[in-house]
Order: structure tokens, then C-alpha cells, then sequence
């Protein structure tokens, strides 16, 4: 068996599954957001009145925090209401950051477990060896209730990748390169198992970059096995854990290498994630904002790259830039490091953790015809804002050097 297959044969109580296989797994943690949780509770009310394990179930408040509009007041009171009723203690309500950062920094996430998220980018987690896919809300409900779930075991791609990135290519170019290669559609329900030598040299917010981005070729799930790093980034949680590796004779359906050497940044072009081209392809296009943040790239890693291309310089004044960490640890960090300040001198807005302009919910929605390159996940039509508005998603160091020069421009 490959490595999805290994943990949910442990999740299903058998000693082997197999692709097309239909089985009940056990749920080692559900996740709902301030959006996903109180369309969860609408439906969980109709088949239960109290959840399976209250330790088991994560809330993290992220697309709409602080409230922006009525509604998502009404929601936020709806789940704090529920939280109360049911004895749920892990619930972050108070701009801890995005549920993807957040889960892994309170050690919630470990190497076998079974994640199942009321958000599509909860296969961010196989970036520590564990199965995670989004579900929707009624999904969730009977998760909520029970603990298990229905899942078909998917097929499988093992996706190969050597080679050392150069200085301004990082995890988000390697990630893009490859949906650029595989498309949108070119892996709808698949399992995608990463290796190789780039892989095991990669740090943890690469490697949560690389698995966030596979539901954007349709993926079911994205996984590694723990490098070096993963591996002593977990244990300041959990000083054991056992952690999974596929068989020598593993089988999958289709394998791809690529070798990223001599790679350039990348960057995707509207209205689709596979629209695929290098920087130099698209240098000089106008931009109106640039967005760093999101559960791609709102790590410290990321805010880093970007504070060392703004270092002594200034947006451009035709240019809007905001940034969001990932969390609130994210944002301490950069406070100390003096990241925040260099952001706040050269002109940038920076926002309170959370989701914020990645879906077009508040804080940087983008206007008429106006452009937007940004280091989220996704830039379909009207994504972040009005329709006729368009998306560049590149790497952080790209967003940076863009919003200083007022047009799409490579780092290097």
C-alpha cells in the first residue's frame, strides 16, 4: 500500500484497502470555521444533540474576523452559542489566525491521523504525514455526531521532485509549476504523495505550501512523509508518534518527476490556477494591489522573503499592499524581528490575522477591472472581489518586488 492507503486502512480497523473501495473511517479531528460551523450545526441538530467527542472538534474564527457585515455577526454568535451548549474547548475566536496555522501550532496535527476539515485546503495537514481532505457542511454534521465518515479510497499519484531552488523560486513556483503540468481537472480525487529530493530538504512552510495547493488540480488529498524538520517540528508538541511510510511495492496509478534546477518563479494568470507561466512572461502588467498572506503563504517564512525585497523601499503609490499573517504567533514574530515596521515604512497595509482579501470577504476587495497579484491559492472570476477583476498568484518575493514597482516584475 502507498501511505493515503496505509493510514486509512488503520482509520477503517483493515489490514489493507484498496482504490475504488468504499469504507467507514474513524475521525481523529474535525475542523469547522466561522463560515462552515453554524451551516454544521443547521444540519448535526437534525440527527443528533450532542457531538461525539467535544475534544476531538476544532473552531477557528478566520474568514470574517473581526465581523464585517451583520451576517457574519449572527454567525459568529450562532457558534459561539453551540460552543457553550456542547463543552467544546478548542475554539479560537480571537483573531488567532487562519484554522490551516492554527491547527498545526497548537499541536493539534500529527503523522497518521485522520483530519477532516469543513474547509477545501484542509489537505494543507499531509504536509506532516497525515490524511486531510475538506468536507461540506453536511459532511461534517455526521461527523459531528458520530466521528466517522464514508470515504472511497482514492487513486493515487506519486509525484517525484529533485533538484535545489534557486534564490527568489520557492515551494509556491514548484506547486504552480506542477498544476500548470497536471491542470485543473487532472487530478480530481486522487491522492497526490510527494517525494524526492527537494521534498526532503524543504522546511514545514514549504511543505504546507506544496500540500494547500493540491485541491487546486482537483486532488482529494496531499501527503509527504515527515522529513528531518517536520519531524522536529512536531515533537515540541508530542515527543513520540508513529509515522507512516508506503510500502517498497507501493502502486500508483500515474507517476511524474520533475526536476526544478534551473526553475524560475512562476505565476499563475487569471482565471484559472493551471494557467501556468514564468514571471518574464508576464513582467509589466499592471497592478492596483498586491496581497501577502493566506494559508498558502502567511507564514514567517514568507513574510520574511518579502520584508527583505521592501527593506529601505516604498510601494509604489499607484499600488495598495496589504499583508495578513497566517496567525497571531506568525504576526508576534514578525513584530520582534522588526518585519512589521519594515512593511508599515514602505507603505503597506497590515491586517489582523485572518483570511481576509483571499476570498473577497473584507480588508483589500478588489474593484472594476482592477488587478491583483497575490500570494493565495486561487484566482477564479470574482474570487476577491468585483468580476471583471483579475488575479496573479505568484510567490511571495514576486508580490513584494510587483507592489514596489507598480507592475508585475521578477525579483531577480
Amino acid at each position: 500500500m502507498n501511505l493515503t492507503e496505509k493510514i486509512l486502512a488503520k482509520a477503517a480497523n483493515k489490514k489493507e484497502v484498496s482504490p475504488g473501495e468504499i469504507i467507514k473511517v474513524n475521525v481523529d479531528l474535525a475542523m469547522t470555521h466561522d463560515g462552515t460551523t453554524p451551516p454544521t450545526i443547521k444540519s448535526f441538530k437534525k440527527i443528533s444533540n450532542k457531538v461525539w467527542d467535544p475534544d476531538r472538534i476544532v473552531i477557528v474564527y478566520d474568514h470574517n474576523v473581526p465581523p464585517n457585515n451583520i451576517g457574519a455577526a449572527e454567525f459568529q454568535k450562532v457558534t459561539q452559542n453551540f460552543v457553550k451548549e456542547q463543552g467544546i474547548k478548542n475554539f479560537y475566536n480571537h483573531g488567532e489566525g487562519i484554522c490551516h496555522q492554527v491547527l498545526p501550532e497548537k499541536g493539534f496535527v500529527f503523522p497518521g491521523m485522520v483530519i477532516i476539515g469543513a474547509d477545501s485546503h484542509t489537505c494543507t495537514y499531509g504536509a506532516f504525514g497525515a490524511f486531510s481532505t475538506g468536507v461540506g457542511a453536511t459532511d461534517m454534521a455526521v461527523i459531528f455526531a458520530t466521528g466517522k465518515t464514508w470515504l472511497l479510497v482514492p487513486e493515487s499519484y506519486l509525484i517525484e521532485i529533485n533538484g535545489s531552488l534557486n534564490k527568489y523560486v520557492t515551494a509556491k513556483d514548484v506547486i504552480l509549476k506542477i498544476i500548470g503540468k497536471i491542470k485543473a481537472k487532472g487530478a480530481v480525487y486522487k491522492s497526490i504523495e510527494f517525494k524526492g529530493e527537494t521534498i526532503y530538504k524543504m522546511n514545514v512552510s514549504g511543505r504546507m505550501t506544496m500540500c494547500n495547493m493540491v485541491v487546486e488540480m482537483g486532488a482529494k488529498n496531499g501527503i509527504m512523509v515527515p522529513n528531518k524538520k517536520t519531524i522536529k517540528y512536531l515533537r515540541k508538541f508530542k515527543k513520540s508518534f508513529r509515522i507512516y511510510k508506503p510500502d517498497k511495492d507501493a502502486e500508483y496509478e500515474k507517476e511524474f518527476y520533475f526536476d526544478v534546477s534551473n526553475m524560475g518563479p512562476q505565476v499563475a494568470c487569471p482565471h484559472n490556477v493551471d494557467n501556468v507561466k514564468p514571471v518574464y512572461k508576464v513582467e509589466g502588467k499592471h497592478i492596483d494591489q498586491a496581497f501577502l498572506g493566506s494559508c498558502t503563504n502567511g507564514r514567517i517564512e514568507d513574510l520574511r522573503i518579502a520584508a527583505e525585497i521592501l527593506k529601505d523601499g516604498k510601494i509604489h503609490e499607484d499600488v495598495r499592499m496589504i499583508v495578513v499573517p497566517a496567525s497571531k504567533d506568525v504576526y508576534m514574530k514578525a513584530v520582534k524581528e522588526g518585519i512589521i515596521e519594515t512593511f508599515i515604512k514602505a507603505g503597506a497595509i497590515v491586517c489582523n490575522p485572518g483570511c481576509g482579501p483571499c476570498l473577497g470577504a473584507h480588508m483589500g476587495v478588489l474593484g472594476p477591472k482592477e488587478v491583483c497579484i497575490s500570494t493565495s491559492n486561487r484566482n477564479f472570476k470574482g474570487r476577491m472581489g468585483d468580476p471583471t477583476s483579475k488575479i496573479y498568484l505568484a510567490n511571495p518575493a514576486v508580490v513584494a518586488k510587483s507592489a514596489m514597482e507598480g507592475v508585475i516584475t521578477s525579483p531577480e
